[in-house]
Protein backbone atom coordinates (compact mmCIF):
# COMPACT_ATOMS: atom_id res chain seq x y z
CA UNK A 1 0.00 0.00 0.00
CA UNK A 2 1.48 3.10 -1.00
CA UNK A 3 1.79 5.66 2.03
CA UNK A 4 -0.29 9.06 1.93
CA UNK A 5 1.74 12.41 0.55
CA UNK A 6 1.92 14.64 3.11
CA UNK A 7 -0.11 17.82 2.60
CA UNK A 8 1.01 21.35 2.94
CA UNK A 9 -0.97 24.67 2.28
CA UNK A 10 0.94 27.86 1.12
CA UNK A 11 -0.83 31.04 1.88
CA UNK A 12 0.27 34.46 0.24
CA UNK A 13 -0.80 37.04 -1.55
CA UNK A 14 2.40 37.15 -3.50
CA UNK A 15 2.25 34.83 -7.38
CA UNK A 16 6.41 34.35 -7.09
CA UNK A 17 5.74 33.59 -3.27
CA UNK A 18 3.38 30.60 -3.75
CA UNK A 19 5.05 29.92 -6.78
CA UNK A 20 8.28 29.11 -5.37
CA UNK A 21 7.23 27.18 -2.76
CA UNK A 22 4.68 24.87 -4.67
CA UNK A 23 8.23 23.90 -6.21
CA UNK A 24 10.43 23.59 -3.78
CA UNK A 25 8.08 21.14 -1.62
CA UNK A 26 6.68 19.79 -4.50
CA UNK A 27 9.92 18.46 -5.90
CA UNK A 28 10.34 17.02 -2.46
CA UNK A 29 7.17 14.57 -2.83
CA UNK A 30 4.87 16.82 -1.10
CA UNK A 31 1.04 17.17 -1.95
CA UNK A 32 1.11 21.27 -2.23
CA UNK A 33 -1.76 24.09 -2.31
CA UNK A 34 -1.56 27.47 -2.75
CA UNK A 35 -4.09 30.61 -1.75
CA UNK A 36 -3.78 34.06 -1.67
CA UNK A 37 -6.12 35.30 1.18
CA UNK A 38 -7.12 34.14 4.74
CA UNK A 39 -10.83 33.22 3.56
CA UNK A 40 -9.74 30.83 0.82
CA UNK A 41 -6.93 29.43 3.04
CA UNK A 42 -9.81 28.77 5.67
CA UNK A 43 -12.20 27.50 3.31
CA UNK A 44 -9.62 24.97 2.03
CA UNK A 45 -8.99 23.37 5.61
CA UNK A 46 -12.15 23.03 6.14
CA UNK A 47 -12.78 20.71 3.31
CA UNK A 48 -10.75 17.87 3.74
CA UNK A 49 -8.65 15.84 3.93
CA UNK A 50 -6.75 17.73 6.46
CA UNK A 51 -3.74 19.40 5.81
CA UNK A 52 -0.26 18.33 7.70
CA UNK A 53 1.21 21.93 7.57
CA UNK A 54 0.45 25.49 6.57
CA UNK A 55 3.03 28.43 5.33
CA UNK A 56 1.78 31.72 5.91
CA UNK A 57 2.33 35.09 5.20
CA UNK A 58 1.99 37.21 8.25
CA UNK A 59 0.61 40.33 6.26
CA UNK A 60 -2.20 39.19 4.30
CA UNK A 61 -5.46 40.99 2.29
CA UNK A 62 -8.10 40.27 4.79
CA UNK A 63 -6.68 39.41 7.86
CA UNK A 64 -3.25 38.32 9.12
CA UNK A 65 -1.43 35.08 9.63
CA UNK A 66 -1.91 35.48 13.33
CA UNK A 67 -5.43 35.07 12.87
CA UNK A 68 -5.16 32.57 10.38
CA UNK A 69 -3.09 30.10 12.87
CA UNK A 70 -5.76 30.77 15.42
CA UNK A 71 -8.88 29.39 13.07
CA UNK A 72 -6.30 26.72 12.15
CA UNK A 73 -5.89 25.35 16.04
CA UNK A 74 -9.19 25.64 16.82
CA UNK A 75 -10.43 23.86 13.92
CA UNK A 76 -7.52 21.20 13.42
CA UNK A 77 -5.10 21.71 16.31
CA UNK A 78 -2.66 18.64 14.28
CA UNK A 79 -1.95 20.86 11.30
CA UNK A 80 1.64 22.45 11.87
CA UNK A 81 2.05 26.06 10.89
CA UNK A 82 5.13 27.81 9.76
CA UNK A 83 4.50 31.81 9.90
CA UNK A 84 6.43 34.09 6.81
CA UNK A 85 7.18 37.40 7.32
CA UNK A 86 9.71 39.96 5.41
CA UNK A 87 9.48 41.70 9.34
CA UNK A 88 11.27 38.79 11.13
CA UNK A 89 11.44 39.85 14.64
CA UNK A 90 11.47 38.42 18.14
CA UNK A 91 8.61 39.94 18.63
CA UNK A 92 6.49 38.21 15.72
CA UNK A 93 8.33 35.35 16.53
CA UNK A 94 6.83 34.90 19.98
CA UNK A 95 3.41 36.08 19.08
CA UNK A 96 3.35 33.37 16.45
CA UNK A 97 4.62 30.82 18.59
CA UNK A 98 2.36 31.72 21.33
CA UNK A 99 -0.44 31.24 19.16
CA UNK A 100 0.25 27.74 18.03
CA UNK A 101 2.90 28.17 15.11
CA UNK A 102 5.82 25.56 15.25
CA UNK A 103 8.24 27.94 14.03
CA UNK A 104 8.82 31.22 11.17
CA UNK A 105 10.30 31.47 8.06
CA UNK A 106 11.78 35.23 7.02
CA UNK A 107 11.91 36.34 3.32
CA UNK A 108 14.19 35.68 1.29
CA UNK A 109 14.28 32.24 2.04
CA UNK A 110 16.50 29.45 0.29
CA UNK A 111 15.16 25.96 -0.41
CA UNK A 112 17.62 24.39 2.27
CA UNK A 113 15.88 26.48 5.31
CA UNK A 114 12.25 25.92 3.45
CA UNK A 115 12.74 22.13 3.39
CA UNK A 116 14.64 21.61 6.52
CA UNK A 117 11.58 23.37 8.41
CA UNK A 118 9.11 21.37 6.95
CA UNK A 119 10.61 18.45 7.72
CA UNK A 120 11.16 19.44 11.29
CA UNK A 121 7.45 20.84 11.70
CA UNK A 122 5.86 17.49 10.28
CA UNK A 123 8.56 15.40 12.34
CA UNK A 124 7.03 17.54 15.78
CA UNK A 125 3.49 16.90 14.19
CA UNK A 126 3.54 12.96 13.48
CA UNK A 127 4.87 12.87 17.41
CA UNK A 128 2.47 14.63 19.14
CA UNK A 129 0.06 12.93 17.02
CA UNK A 130 1.55 9.49 17.97
CA UNK A 131 1.45 10.56 21.37
CA UNK A 132 -1.84 11.84 21.70
CA UNK A 133 -3.25 8.78 19.92
CA UNK A 134 -1.38 6.47 22.60
CA UNK A 135 -2.51 8.00 25.58
CA UNK A 136 -6.08 7.81 24.23
CA UNK A 137 -5.39 4.15 23.81
CA UNK A 138 -4.38 3.20 27.00
CA UNK A 139 -7.23 5.05 28.45
CA UNK A 140 -9.82 3.28 26.70
CA UNK A 141 -8.16 0.39 27.54
CA UNK A 142 -7.91 0.89 30.76
CA UNK A 143 -4.42 0.01 30.37
CA UNK A 144 -3.25 3.49 32.19
CA UNK A 145 -4.12 2.48 35.79
CA UNK A 146 -2.50 5.40 36.71
CA UNK A 147 0.60 4.17 34.82
CA UNK A 148 2.30 6.02 31.88
CA UNK A 149 4.21 4.10 29.16
CA UNK A 150 4.76 2.81 26.13
CA UNK A 151 6.82 0.26 26.00
CA UNK A 152 6.72 -3.41 25.92
CA UNK A 153 7.37 -4.35 29.49
CA UNK A 154 5.53 -1.57 30.59
CA UNK A 155 2.46 -3.04 28.72
CA UNK A 156 3.43 -6.20 29.59
CA UNK A 157 2.73 -5.33 33.09
CA UNK A 158 -0.33 -3.08 32.77
CA UNK A 159 -1.87 -6.31 30.75
CA UNK A 160 -0.79 -8.73 34.04
CA UNK A 161 -2.54 -6.37 36.79
CA UNK A 162 -5.68 -6.48 34.25
CA UNK A 163 -5.22 -10.32 34.29
CA UNK A 164 -4.31 -11.01 37.51
CA UNK A 165 -5.92 -8.02 39.48
CA UNK A 166 -9.16 -9.76 40.61
CA UNK A 167 -7.83 -12.44 42.17
CA UNK A 168 -6.40 -12.82 46.01
CA UNK A 169 -2.95 -14.13 44.92
CA UNK A 170 -0.45 -12.18 46.56
CA UNK A 171 1.99 -9.75 44.26
CA UNK A 172 5.44 -8.90 45.24
CA UNK A 173 6.88 -5.54 43.15
CA UNK A 174 10.51 -5.42 42.63
CA UNK A 175 12.41 -2.40 41.08
CA UNK A 176 14.50 0.37 41.95
CA UNK A 177 13.18 3.90 43.55
CA UNK A 178 11.34 5.84 42.15
CA UNK A 179 9.96 3.65 38.95
CA UNK A 180 6.56 3.51 39.78
CA UNK A 181 6.17 0.41 42.58
CA UNK A 182 3.40 2.39 44.34
CA UNK A 183 1.28 2.99 41.32
CA UNK A 184 1.28 -0.34 40.26
CA UNK A 185 0.52 -1.57 43.78
CA UNK A 186 -2.54 0.64 43.66
CA UNK A 187 -3.60 -0.20 40.47
CA UNK A 188 -3.68 -3.89 41.29
CA UNK A 189 -6.14 -2.89 44.28
CA UNK A 190 -8.22 -0.38 42.20
CA UNK A 191 -8.55 -2.98 39.91
CA UNK A 192 -9.68 -5.92 42.27
CA UNK A 193 -12.84 -7.11 43.56
CA UNK A 194 -11.64 -5.63 46.59
CA UNK A 195 -11.31 -1.87 45.47
CA UNK A 196 -14.16 -0.61 47.38
CA UNK A 197 -12.62 -2.41 50.59
CA UNK A 198 -9.69 0.08 52.28
CA UNK A 199 -6.23 -0.30 51.00
CA UNK A 200 -3.85 0.16 53.75
CA UNK A 201 -0.15 0.57 53.13
CA UNK A 202 2.52 0.07 55.75
CA UNK A 203 6.65 1.28 54.68
CA UNK A 204 8.62 -0.98 56.96
CA UNK A 205 12.46 0.73 56.17
CA UNK A 206 10.56 3.86 57.80
CA UNK A 207 9.39 2.31 61.05
CA UNK A 208 11.72 1.44 63.46
CA UNK A 209 11.90 -2.90 63.70
CA UNK A 210 10.37 -2.88 67.26
CA UNK A 211 7.41 -0.81 66.48
CA UNK A 212 6.84 -2.76 62.74
CA UNK A 213 5.33 -5.86 64.87
CA UNK A 214 2.53 -3.85 66.85
CA UNK A 215 1.57 -1.74 64.12
CA UNK A 216 1.08 -4.82 61.77
CA UNK A 217 -0.32 -7.50 64.75
CA UNK A 218 -1.59 -4.58 66.82
CA UNK A 219 -1.95 -5.48 70.62
CA UNK A 220 -3.93 -5.65 73.57
CA UNK A 221 -3.87 -3.44 76.57
CA UNK A 222 -1.18 -3.86 79.39
CA UNK A 223 1.07 -6.02 76.32
CA UNK A 224 4.01 -3.21 76.94
CA UNK A 225 4.36 -0.38 78.87
CA UNK A 226 2.62 2.37 76.74
CA UNK A 227 -0.49 0.10 75.91
CA UNK A 228 -2.76 1.43 77.57
CA UNK A 229 -5.73 0.05 75.47
CA UNK A 230 -6.56 -2.49 72.88
CA UNK A 231 -5.62 -1.35 69.77
CA UNK A 232 -5.70 -3.47 66.01
CA UNK A 233 -3.51 -3.87 63.72
CA UNK A 234 -2.94 -2.82 60.22
CA UNK A 235 -3.61 -6.14 59.19
CA UNK A 236 -7.09 -6.29 60.71
CA UNK A 237 -7.36 -2.83 59.82
CA UNK A 238 -7.48 -4.43 55.95
CA UNK A 239 -10.10 -6.47 56.42
CA UNK A 240 -12.00 -7.14 53.04
CA UNK A 241 -9.30 -4.75 51.35
CA UNK A 242 -5.06 -4.97 50.19
CA UNK A 243 -2.31 -4.77 52.50
CA UNK A 244 0.69 -3.02 50.88
CA UNK A 245 3.83 -4.28 52.45
CA UNK A 246 6.29 -1.61 51.23
CA UNK A 247 10.05 -2.53 51.27
CA UNK A 248 9.44 -5.92 52.86
CA UNK A 249 12.87 -6.56 52.32
CA UNK A 250 13.78 -4.43 55.52
CA UNK A 251 11.20 -6.28 57.98
CA UNK A 252 13.37 -8.35 60.55
CA UNK A 253 13.69 -12.11 60.31
CA UNK A 254 11.27 -13.10 63.28
CA UNK A 255 8.79 -10.87 61.82
CA UNK A 256 8.91 -12.39 58.78
CA UNK A 257 7.81 -15.84 60.59
CA UNK A 258 5.04 -14.23 62.10
CA UNK A 259 3.54 -13.07 58.91
CA UNK A 260 4.42 -16.67 57.17
CA UNK A 261 2.43 -17.93 60.14
CA UNK A 262 -0.63 -15.49 59.09
CA UNK A 263 -0.51 -15.84 55.03
CA UNK A 264 -0.71 -19.34 55.85
CA UNK A 265 -3.00 -20.04 58.31
CA UNK A 266 -5.48 -16.89 57.67
CA UNK A 267 -5.56 -15.75 61.65
CA UNK A 268 -3.31 -13.90 63.55
CA UNK A 269 -3.10 -13.00 67.86
CA UNK A 270 -2.36 -9.64 68.72
CA UNK A 271 0.52 -9.18 70.91
CA UNK A 272 -0.14 -9.63 74.68
CA UNK A 273 -3.69 -11.98 73.28
CA UNK A 274 -4.51 -15.43 73.93
CA UNK A 275 -6.89 -15.73 70.90
CA UNK A 276 -6.67 -15.13 67.63
CA UNK A 277 -9.05 -13.74 64.74
CA UNK A 278 -9.59 -14.91 61.72
CA UNK A 279 -8.19 -12.01 58.75
CA UNK A 280 -9.25 -11.42 55.21
CA UNK A 281 -6.53 -9.59 53.25
CA UNK A 282 -5.17 -9.39 50.00
CA UNK A 283 -1.25 -8.98 50.28
CA UNK A 284 0.85 -6.54 47.84
CA UNK A 285 4.39 -6.11 48.77
CA UNK A 286 7.64 -4.24 47.35
CA UNK A 287 11.18 -3.99 47.14
CA UNK A 288 14.13 -2.28 45.67
CA UNK A 289 16.17 -4.57 46.72
CA UNK A 290 17.81 -8.20 44.83
CA UNK A 291 15.41 -10.58 46.89
CA UNK A 292 17.95 -13.57 45.04
CA UNK A 293 20.48 -12.04 46.88
CA UNK A 294 18.86 -11.32 50.10
CA UNK A 295 17.56 -15.16 49.85
CA UNK A 296 21.30 -16.50 49.56
CA UNK A 297 22.34 -13.35 52.48
CA UNK A 298 19.50 -15.22 54.94
CA UNK A 299 18.07 -11.64 55.29
CA UNK A 300 14.77 -12.88 53.76
CA UNK A 301 12.83 -16.14 54.04
CA UNK A 302 13.02 -18.46 50.85
CA UNK A 303 9.79 -19.63 52.24
CA UNK A 304 8.24 -16.19 52.59
CA UNK A 305 9.67 -15.26 49.82
CA UNK A 306 7.73 -17.66 47.58
CA UNK A 307 4.33 -17.05 49.75
CA UNK A 308 4.64 -13.54 48.96
CA UNK A 309 5.33 -13.46 44.93
CA UNK A 310 3.28 -15.31 43.51
CA UNK A 311 3.02 -12.90 41.08
CA UNK A 312 5.89 -11.21 40.53
CA UNK A 313 6.28 -7.96 38.58
CA UNK A 314 9.64 -6.26 38.02
CA UNK A 315 9.74 -2.95 36.88
CA UNK A 316 12.68 -1.50 34.66
CA UNK A 317 14.03 1.61 35.16
CA UNK A 318 13.75 3.94 32.98
CA UNK A 319 17.08 4.02 31.39
CA UNK A 320 16.08 0.61 29.90
CA UNK A 321 12.77 1.72 28.56
CA UNK A 322 13.08 4.93 26.31
CA UNK A 323 10.39 4.91 24.97
CA UNK A 324 8.49 6.41 28.14
CA UNK A 325 10.36 9.35 28.30
CA UNK A 326 8.27 11.17 25.78
CA UNK A 327 4.58 10.14 27.60
CA UNK A 328 5.84 10.57 30.72
CA UNK A 329 7.10 13.62 30.29
CA UNK A 330 4.12 14.77 28.28
CA UNK A 331 1.83 13.78 31.31
CA UNK A 332 3.88 15.79 33.84
CA UNK A 333 3.67 18.96 31.46
CA UNK A 334 -0.14 18.58 31.56
CA UNK A 335 0.15 17.75 35.45
CA UNK A 336 2.81 20.94 36.68
CA UNK A 337 1.51 23.53 33.70
CA UNK A 338 -2.45 22.85 34.88
CA UNK A 339 -1.24 23.05 38.53
CA UNK A 340 0.93 26.36 38.34
CA UNK A 341 -1.17 27.39 35.29
CA UNK A 342 1.15 28.33 32.99
CA UNK A 343 -0.21 27.98 28.75
CA UNK A 344 2.76 25.40 27.82
CA UNK A 345 1.64 23.02 24.89
CA UNK A 346 4.67 20.96 24.55
CA UNK A 347 8.37 20.21 25.15
CA UNK A 348 10.46 21.16 22.34
CA UNK A 349 12.61 19.12 20.20
CA UNK A 350 16.08 20.17 20.99
CA UNK A 351 14.95 19.98 25.18
CA UNK A 352 13.54 16.16 24.54
CA UNK A 353 16.54 15.49 22.98
CA UNK A 354 18.25 16.28 25.91
CA UNK A 355 15.73 14.19 27.74
CA UNK A 356 15.94 11.63 25.88
CA UNK A 357 20.00 11.27 26.47
CA UNK A 358 20.26 11.48 29.78
CA UNK A 359 20.13 7.99 31.99
CA UNK A 360 17.45 9.01 34.90
CA UNK A 361 19.43 7.40 37.60
CA UNK A 362 16.43 8.33 40.01
CA UNK A 363 13.97 7.09 37.19
CA UNK A 364 10.21 8.63 37.01
CA UNK A 365 10.65 10.25 39.97
CA UNK A 366 13.23 12.45 38.94
CA UNK A 367 11.83 12.77 35.47
CA UNK A 368 8.83 14.26 37.01
CA UNK A 369 11.14 16.51 39.46
CA UNK A 370 12.62 17.75 35.95
CA UNK A 371 9.56 18.60 34.25
CA UNK A 372 8.05 20.49 37.36
CA UNK A 373 11.13 22.38 37.17
CA UNK A 374 11.57 23.23 33.96
CA UNK A 375 7.52 24.12 33.80
CA UNK A 376 8.24 26.80 37.14
CA UNK A 377 11.29 28.35 35.19
CA UNK A 378 9.75 27.87 31.47
CA UNK A 379 8.95 31.66 30.15
CA UNK A 380 7.59 30.19 26.62
CA UNK A 381 4.99 28.17 25.21
CA UNK A 382 6.98 25.51 25.25
CA UNK A 383 9.57 23.70 27.35
CA UNK A 384 13.40 24.79 25.94
CA UNK A 385 16.68 23.42 26.96
CA UNK A 386 17.30 26.47 29.16
CA UNK A 387 14.34 25.91 31.58
CA UNK A 388 16.02 22.57 32.01
CA UNK A 389 17.83 21.69 35.40
CA UNK A 390 21.56 22.44 34.99
CA UNK A 391 22.57 18.96 35.74
CA UNK A 392 21.23 17.65 33.10
CA UNK A 393 23.16 19.88 30.40
CA UNK A 394 25.99 18.67 32.06
CA UNK A 395 25.63 15.18 32.10
CA UNK A 396 24.24 14.90 28.49
CA UNK A 397 27.06 17.36 27.27
CA UNK A 398 29.21 15.80 24.49
CA UNK A 399 27.15 12.61 24.98
CA UNK A 400 26.27 11.21 21.59
CA UNK A 401 22.78 10.07 21.08
CA UNK A 402 24.08 5.97 21.80
CA UNK A 403 27.45 4.54 22.06
CA UNK A 404 29.08 1.89 19.82
CA UNK A 405 31.95 -0.58 22.00
CA UNK A 406 35.41 -0.98 20.03
CA UNK A 407 36.19 -3.62 17.76
CA UNK A 408 32.20 -3.98 16.79
CA UNK A 409 31.41 -5.00 12.77
CA UNK A 410 28.77 -2.88 10.81
CA UNK A 411 26.89 -6.18 10.49
CA UNK A 412 26.87 -6.66 14.10
CA UNK A 413 25.45 -2.81 14.39
CA UNK A 414 22.79 -3.03 12.09
CA UNK A 415 21.68 -6.60 13.81
CA UNK A 416 21.25 -5.35 17.25
CA UNK A 417 19.69 -2.20 15.87
CA UNK A 418 17.16 -4.76 13.80
CA UNK A 419 17.15 -6.87 17.15
CA UNK A 420 16.28 -4.11 19.26
CA UNK A 421 13.55 -2.37 17.31
CA UNK A 422 11.41 -5.73 16.83
CA UNK A 423 11.50 -5.49 20.77
CA UNK A 424 10.00 -2.45 20.69
CA UNK A 425 7.84 -2.97 18.00
CA UNK A 426 6.61 -6.04 19.60
CA UNK A 427 7.69 -8.05 16.75
CA UNK A 428 5.70 -5.98 14.41
CA UNK A 429 8.00 -6.08 11.31
CA UNK A 430 6.13 -3.61 9.34
CA UNK A 431 6.31 -1.01 12.35
CA UNK A 432 10.31 -2.50 12.29
CA UNK A 433 10.79 -1.37 8.66
CA UNK A 434 8.78 1.94 8.95
CA UNK A 435 11.29 3.18 11.88
CA UNK A 436 14.86 1.69 9.89
CA UNK A 437 13.60 3.21 6.72
CA UNK A 438 14.07 -0.21 4.85
CA UNK A 439 11.79 -2.04 2.48
CA UNK A 440 10.11 -4.75 3.98
CA UNK A 441 11.91 -7.14 1.60
CA UNK A 442 15.11 -5.92 2.39
CA UNK A 443 14.37 -6.52 5.83
CA UNK A 444 12.85 -9.73 6.23
CA UNK A 445 16.43 -10.50 3.95
CA UNK A 446 18.06 -9.27 7.09
CA UNK A 447 16.13 -11.28 9.30
CA UNK A 448 16.27 -14.45 7.18
CA UNK A 449 20.45 -13.49 6.96
CA UNK A 450 21.11 -12.78 10.82
CA UNK A 451 18.87 -16.05 11.58
CA UNK A 452 16.45 -14.00 13.22
CA UNK A 453 13.36 -15.60 11.44
CA UNK A 454 12.67 -18.88 9.31
CA UNK A 455 12.60 -19.08 5.77
CA UNK A 456 11.13 -16.00 4.17
CA UNK A 457 7.88 -16.48 2.66
CA UNK A 458 7.34 -17.07 -0.69
CA UNK A 459 5.89 -13.97 -1.95
CA UNK A 460 8.06 -11.51 0.34
CA UNK A 461 11.08 -13.81 -1.36
CA UNK A 462 9.81 -12.92 -4.56
CA UNK A 463 9.35 -8.86 -3.79
CA UNK A 464 12.53 -9.12 -1.93
CA UNK A 465 14.26 -10.38 -5.62
CA UNK A 466 12.69 -8.16 -8.00
CA UNK A 467 13.66 -4.89 -5.53
CA UNK A 468 17.48 -6.13 -5.87
CA UNK A 469 17.21 -6.56 -9.58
Amino acid sequence: MTARRQRILVVDDEAIITGTLALILGEAGYEVRTVGSVADGHALLLEGPPFDLVFTDLRLPDATGIELIDRIKSDAPDTQVILMTAHGSLDVTIEAIKHGAYYYLEKPFTPDQVLMLAARALQFGEISRENRSLKRALSTEGGAFGLTGRSPRMLQIVEVIRTAAPSDASVLIEGESGTGKELIAAAFHAQSHRAAGPYVRINCAALPSELIESELFGYRKGAFTGADRDKRGLIEAAAGGTLLLDEIAEMPAHLQTKLLRVLQDRRLRRLGDEREVAVDFRLVCSTNRDTAQMIQDGTLRKDLFFRVSTIRVKVPPLRERPDDVAPLAEHFLQTYAGKYQKRIRAISPAAFAILARYDWPGNVRELESVVEHAVLFAREDELRPEDLPEHLHAATAGRPAFAIPLHVTMEEIEREAIVQTLARTGGNVKKTAEILDYHRPTLYRKLKKFGLMGDVPAEEEGVENAAEE
